[in-house]
């Protein structure tokens, strides 16, 4: 997924600042920098504008870092393999190739990809964005998975991706640790509860929020625990 760079700033900074231009500095300011180092003082310092017209756009610098989060997913849904698509199996090898992507492309973001706070408890990064869980879920039932299928599906890919990119992406220098927030750099919040959330366009994950939310999580242990063993016990065999 490319991403447009940023321009120069320059005397005509104020003129034409915006949201879009701001969340993408902050995108190339932490993939030179990393999180921990990205302050909305900063960031005006290198757009040539005081901090606090940042603020017109981005309430403070946890908006902006769910922003960049929100910039690195958008639309990554429409840029899938169609081809592939056509199988389940096919469609969930060209989205786990282009999760991949960004964690090569953008180490350094990559960990906010996988850890900030999701918009509702049941959303598992790194599949975060609900649009994309969205085309996750109709997809495979659009496959012929049942519903609960389909549902334990998304736990086990979001749960293989995040160990194996979280992984690649501190092996490729990424800073893993929570990005501490200064006390004075705006007002935004972290939505943490399903109030918050709008559904309205997003049909199957509404009609499957129930199972979403079910703790599977001592099954998944165990069962991923035991696909690990079988496949060692197969190597290891041969």
């Amino acid at each position: 997924m490319s991403q447009a760079a940023v321009p120069q700033a320059s005397a005509g900074s104020m003129r034409r600042l915006d949201r879009e231009l701001i969340v993408r500095a902050a995108l190339q300011s932490i993939d030179k920098r990393g999180a921990q180092g990205l302050t909305m003082r900063a960031l005006g310092h290198e757009l040539g504008v005081e901090a606090m017209s940042l603020y017109r756009y981005i309430s403070g610098r946890e908006e902006l870092l769910e922003a960049v989060v929100e910039l690195l997913l958008r639309g990554l849904e429409d840029d899938l393999d169609k081809e592939l698509s056509e199988t389940w199996q096919g469609y969930l090898q060209t989205l786990a190739h282009a999760v991949r992507k960004i964690a090569i492309e953008h180490p350094a973001v990559f960990p906010l990809v996988a850890t900030r706070h999701p918009a509702a408890p049941w959303l598992r990064p790194p599949l975060r964005s609900l649009a994309l869980v969205e085309n996750f879920l109709s997809t495979l039932v659009h496959h012929g998975l049942t519903d609960q299928q389909a549902v334990d599906t998304y736990r086990s890919f979001s749960s293989f991706l995040l160990g194996n990119l979280l992984l690649e992406a501190a092996m490729r220098g990424a800073e893993t640790s929570p990005v501490e927030l200064p006390m004075d750099e705006g007002d935004a919040t972290v939505p943490t509860q399903d109030g918050t959330v709008d559904l309205a366009k997003c049909p199957t994950v509404s009609r499957l929020e129930t199972l979403l939310s079910e703790d599977r999580s001592d099954d998944e242990f165990e069962i991923s625990l035991e696909t690990l063993l079988d496949r060692l016990e197969l190597v290891v065999s041969q």
